[in-house]
């Protein structure tokens, strides 16, 4: 299976995570938004990342590629069969795509993407507005649920939930922006336990030093 996309988007880096969970080999193909590609164009339509080809199969969008790899490969279980635990679920993967990853895509948009990548100035009014307005209460909400010690969001073991709002924070790190752990204790010691696993790790190293490049 081929995944278009950079494990700097927060959404692909979801899916690599998610699939390294379930022991999915994923043949990852760079690709840019908007990027030429006709492989990528023909499986992402609205040329977003991420976009997967399964053979004559094609999907775009990290959430749909997502129930399409768990549907394929039921084994281990990340996203829960029982109704709460899956309605919980599928709350934090879209707390995580559209509210975390929304705040952090404004931030990591401004200060990295734009200028380094697409010579552009960035919105830094925006940018700074994102975190001083938008990321408080994000944290504020996550110190009140996640859980402590080896727990997880949903049910007794990882899920989709784990993986999904853990995955913008990356972005954040990039930044330099740390969570604060005299005010979000819990938060910061969940979302370092989460991206620590293997799942996530290997990618977080290249994307710093990629970064670490392109800065240079």
């Amino acid at each position: 299976m081929i995944l278009y996309g950079s494990s700097l988007s927060p959404f692909v880096r979801k899916v690599l995570a998610f699939a390294a969970e379930k022991g999915i080999e994923l043949d990852v193909q760079p690709v840019g938004p908007g990027d030429p590609n006709p492989d990528f164009r023909a499986a992402s339509p609205f040329k977003k990342m991420p976009a997967l080809a399964d053979g004559d199969y094609l999907l775009p969008d990290s959430s749909a590629i997502i129930h399409y790899l768990e549907a394929k490969y039921p084994e281990p279980v990340l996203i829960p069969a029982d109704p709460k635990l899956r309605g919980r679920t599928i709350w934090f993967d879209e707390f995580g795509d559209t509210i975390v990853a929304g705040c952090g895509g404004k931030m990591f948009f401004n200060r990295v993407v734009a200028p380094r990548f697409l010579n552009l100035p960035g919105d830094e009014a925006a940018a700074d507005a994102a975190e001083c307005n938008e990321l408080p209460p994000i944290l504020d909400y996550l110190e009140t649920v996640v859980p402590t010690g080896d727990a997880y969001l949903v049910g007794d073991g990882l899920t989709l939930a784990d993986i999904a709002v853990a995955s913008p924070f990356a972005n954040l790190a990039h930044l330099g922006c740390e969570i604060d752990r005299s005010k979000h204790a819990r938060t910061g010691a969940y979302i370092e336990r989460i991206l620590s696993r293997p799942s996530f790790a290997p990618w977080i190293a290249r994307e710093t030093a990629f970064l670490a490049r392109t800065a240079a």
